[in-house]
């Protein structure tokens, strides 16, 4: 079931990235985002009123709100600025950085211990995005765009731990809150900035927009919470490294992308890689039932 959930995680954020880039034809990214997670939080607050299911506890509120400002502030505020000037190459290159940000993170803060394992295969997954994307070919890259995008992959490196270190309650409720309190931050960004708000005129930006927060945020990070919960934050974190594998081939039959060699070539790395680190050995072994004193069933 952890890795059914696992798999499932991988296609939703996957596909994001492809539903993304329509949205952005129609939406300015921290406007589209702020949109995105705020009318998200919404529905699953009615969710958490319909269920009449508990909402955050003192204690389990500073990890809430900290996981709202690293998975959603954070990691969305600095990856859309560092798009709007790199491509997609690079950020997919540096993006997938986050296995080995997370191994370290979650050593360094005792959850796990760093091994040969998990330092092999995040090493081969990069150097799967690396050739799948054509990352090395590029140059002159900029230096605070790239920067921005290694701040990104460590907000999503530290929330993996945070969601493994800090109490949480239930995953409808942990979100709710999460997506609000990201939602007003890139809203405030979006004001900052000086983006148009308006909603979006065409039909395909609308049916977009109703994707990500539907499927590509309700659904997802629920989900997401349920999974990582009975895994390690390290495993959990190679979802990030399948998500261009399953982009370029989402592309391949929905946006007509050519098929390439170095797309196949990577795409095979990236899956080594996620063997490696995540499903081998030890790695493998590590994931866990959930317990009696788990999240409750939603």
């Amino acid at each position: 079931m952890t890795l059914a959930g696992f798999g499932a995680v991988v296609l939703l954020a996957g596909s994001n990235l492809v539903v993304v880039r329509l949205s952005n034809r129609g939406l300015p990214p921290f406007f589209g985002a702020g949109i995105r997670f705020l009318a998200a939080s919404v529905l699953l607050f009615g969710w958490v009123l319909v269920r009449r299911l508990p909402l955050p506890t003192r204690r389990e509120l500073p990890g809430t709100l900290l996981f709202g400002l690293l998975a959603f502030a954070g990691f969305f505020a600095f990856g859309y600025w560092g798009l709007v000037y790199l491509p997609a190459g690079i950020v997919g290159t540096l993006a997938a950085s986050v296995p080995l940000m997370t191994l370290f993170f979650a050593a360094a803060q005792g959850l796990e211990r760093i091994t040969l394992r998990g330092l092999a295969g995040g090493a081969i997954a990069m150097a799967g995005i690396a050739v799948m994307l054509g990352a090395p070919a590029a140059a002159g890259v900029a230096l605070l765009p790239a920067l921005s995008i290694l701040a990104a992959a460590a907000c999503d490196a530290e929330a993996n731990v945070v969601v493994k270190k800090l109490p949480l309650g239930h995953p409808v409720s942990t979100n709710a809150v999460g997506m609000l309190v990201g939602s007003l931050i890139l809203l405030a960004l979006s004001a900052v900035s000086r983006e148009a708000w308006s909603l979006p005129d065409d039909a395909s930006t609308r049916w977009a927009l109703a994707y990500l927060v539907t499927l590509g945020s309700v659904v997802l990070f629920v989900l997401f919470l349920w999974t990582i919960k009975r895994w390690t934050a390290s495993g959990m974190s190679y979802m990030f490294v399948l998500m261009p594998v399953v982009a370029s081939v989402l592309g391949i039959f929905i946006l007509d992308e050519p098929v390439t060699a170095s797309a196949a070539a990577g795409g095979f790395l990236v899956l080594l890689g996620v063997f490696v680190g995540a499903l081998s050995g030890r790695a493998g072994a590590q994931i866990q039932a959930p317990s009696r004193s788990g999240l409750p069933k939603s």
